[in-house]
């Protein structure tokens, strides 16, 4: 009965997100209390458990991450880049669209995606309002970029740490097994682009001429605070790339680095403060605490299990199920949650299988549809509404259909390619 009611609750929230009918924070957090109040949550554990929970990791690393961007905004380097990429790409719409996709899909699997668009969608919308074209195709086009940059590696997409910490895989690991496909999608995926968006292509040789004109040097207001910010910015990547090493969460490195940045930038915290996303965060927290209802009562669970018992010892069929299967529910749930919960019953799976190689192919089909999936909707993943709030924040309002009907499309093309690559690699 529990269970019933839980999903209930959860596709009638998810109704009212989808179709923007009510404020969506509003929604999340109106359906997480009716799951506290009708015992539909593991009580006070939701607070202290990240399987059964709110992740407070991926929260303070989105907190830090919004910190420190705030403060770097304040040198007038989004202006710049923002300037550099209009002038280099000569204005051309297509041309701009591929070199910020370029620039997330590179720096996704090292930063992780949730922090590239963190520093590229700021840039995206400033370097539109100076062409006074639209940022929305842009920005969904770099979202969907950083979700298919990110899986290429450990650190890059946050389920892919709960995946490898699960099974026991290191960086080098996705990197061998991860990179090859992510790299032939991503071409595609760019070259997909150019017939996706090409009614938000729009040329001004007006506008072009005016920031074409523009001396981007010029952008840079205190270059002494850009020169500390950005020492402060190495810092906390190289603090993500050493994850494996040194043993400290990222949330923990975004949050020191901004204490950091917050120090050696004389900045006034209540102003570096209001460039918070706070909605996202909230929204965050009340979307993990749904999920935790679908955990909690079991939904997910019995879906797993019932998956897993439906193989018997085909593995190939294993494989596809967990890659269409996660890339399906990955686009309706966050893909961080769905991980954490899907991961011990993928584990179960794993044991049954004849050889380590037949085991790894389970796990890295798993990890391609959850990556993948987060393309699916605008809260798929956490990139996804980390980039919604930054373009509601300065008037390019991007809806949950306006994201979702391009999302859809690359994540379907997207998972029949991931699905040919593990037939081939792993099981032919």
């Amino acid at each position: 009965m529990g269970a019933a009611i839980a999903l209930t609750i959860f596709v009638v929230a998810f109704f009212f997100v989808a179709t923007e009918k009510a404020n969506k924070v509003k929604v999340v957090l109106i359906a997480a209390g009716a799951m506290a109040v009708l015992g539909l949550i593991p009580g006070a554990q939701v607070f202290f458990s990240e399987h059964e929970g709110i992740d407070w990791n991926v929260i303070f690393l989105l907190l830090g991450m919004m910190i420190i961007v705030g403060v770097i905004k304040q040198t007038g380097v989004f202006d710049y880049l923002a300037i550099w990429a209009a002038k280099r790409s000569k204005g051309r719409p297509y041309r701009l669209m591929v070199m910020l996709m370029a620039i997330t899909a590179v720096a996704s699997p090292f930063l992780d995606n949730v922090t590239t668009i963190m520093l590229v969608a700021p840039v995206t919308v400033v370097v539109c309002d100076r062409l006074r074209i639209p940022a929305q195709p842009y920005l969904i086009a770099e979202v969907l970029a950083s979700n298919i940059g990110g899986a290429a590696t450990l650190i890059g997409d946050p389920p892919n740490i709960i995946i490898g910490s699960r099974a026991g895989l290191t960086f080098n690991d996705f990197l061998v097994h991860m990179a090859p496909v992510v790299v032939v999608v991503f071409v595609v995926f760019v070259l997909f682009t150019r017939l996706l968006f090409r009614k938000s292509f729009h040329y001004d040789p007006a506008h072009v001429a005016a920031v074409m004109a523009l001396q981007e040097r010029r952008a840079i207001t205190d270059p002494r605070l850009l020169a500390r910010c950005l020492v402060v910015l190495a810092a906390v990547v190289a603090g993500f790339a050493l994850h494996a090493v040194v043993h400290i969460e990222p949330s923990i490195v975004a949050m020191v680095g901004a204490g950091v940045m917050l120090l050696v930038s004389r900045a006034d915290v209540p102003d570096v403060l209001r460039e918070v996303e706070w909605p996202t965060l909230v929204f965050f927290m009340g979307l993990f605490v749904m999920v935790a209802g679908l955990v909690h009562t079991g939904v997910i669970a019995t879906i797993g299990t019932w998956t897993v018992a439906a193989f018997g010892t085909d593995y190939f069929l294993a494989a596809t199920a967990l890659l269409f299967g996660s890339s399906a529910l990955g686009a309706f749930f966050d893909n961080i949650p769905y991980v954490a919960t899907m991961a011990p019953i993928v584990e179960d799976l794993v044991a049954t299988t004849p050889d380590p190689g037949t085991g790894q192919a389970l796990w890295w089909a798993f990890a391609l549809g959850a990556d993948f999936g987060g393309n699916g909707t605008a809260v798929a993943a956490s990139a996804n509404v980390v980039a919604i709030g930054i373009a509601a924040r300065t008037g390019h309002r991007i809806t949950f259909w306006q994201f979702t009907k391009y999302g859809i499309v690359v994540t379907v093309l997207s998972t029949v390619m991931a699905w040919v690559y593990v037939w081939l690699r792993y099981f032919t």
